[in-house]
């Protein structure tokens, strides 16, 4: 089963808030606001380096099932990702120095750079979904596609009925394991087997 998917709606969802609280430190400036800003932004900056490592994870299991494009987005998702991970943990770090410190410049310094990453990471989900909607799923039938048109044209060329029945009987095992590959890497079986 992939993490990734669940992971990176932490990542994407967790610097949002940690940036509303942090937004509320700037206005209140309580040294308790600066503490809760100051976890909520570790919280994040976790979230994000658990987002990019089970998408290190995930990215070799479904690269083969993308278009040449869609292998292009994923290589710079994954950059983005390493960027983003790195990132975060600078900026909590920068945080909760300057909760330590109480040096209000050094966290709204944090603060800021807290919103203009939490913008990126908006961007990156953006790609995210681009790889799995529009150059995941297409290629997929495309696969199933081109399953269809080669036992086609095996049974138009074939003499018996027989070699023709073998044909189709190939190309349905072939989509059969093709949807279970799939299925596993999403973590879909368990579904599956109910419906059946």
């Amino acid at each position: 089963m992939m993490l990734h998917p669940a992971t990176a709606h932490f990542a994407i969802a967790l610097p949002v808030v940690a940036s509303v609280f942090g937004l509320i430190y700037i206005f209140t400036r309580t040294e308790g606001m600066s503490k809760i800003s100051s976890r909520l932004t570790l919280v994040a900056a976790l979230a994000m380096i658990a987002a990019w490592y089970t998408g290190n994870q995930a990215g070799p299991q479904i690269y083969d099932y993308l278009s040449s494009g869609g292998k292009h987005e994923l290589l710079e998702h994954k950059e983005m990702g390493l960027y983003l991970a790195v990132a975060f943990g600078f900026i909590a770090l920068l945080k909760i120095a300057g909760c330590r410190m109480k040096k209000f410049a050094i966290e709204l310094l944090a603060i800021l750079l807290l919103l203009g990453a939490t913008l990126a990471t908006f961007a990156q989900g953006k790609d995210g979904g681009e790889i799995v909607y529009e150059y995941g799923q297409p290629f997929k039938a495309h696969m199933i596609q081109n399953s269809l048109k080669e036992a086609t044209a095996t049974a138009e060329d074939a003499q018996e009925c027989d070699e023709a029945v073998e044909a189709y009987e190939d190309a349905i095992d072939n989509i059969n394991m093709l949807s279970e590959e799939v299925s596993a890497i999403y973590g879909d079986e368990e579904e599956e087997e109910e419906e059946e």
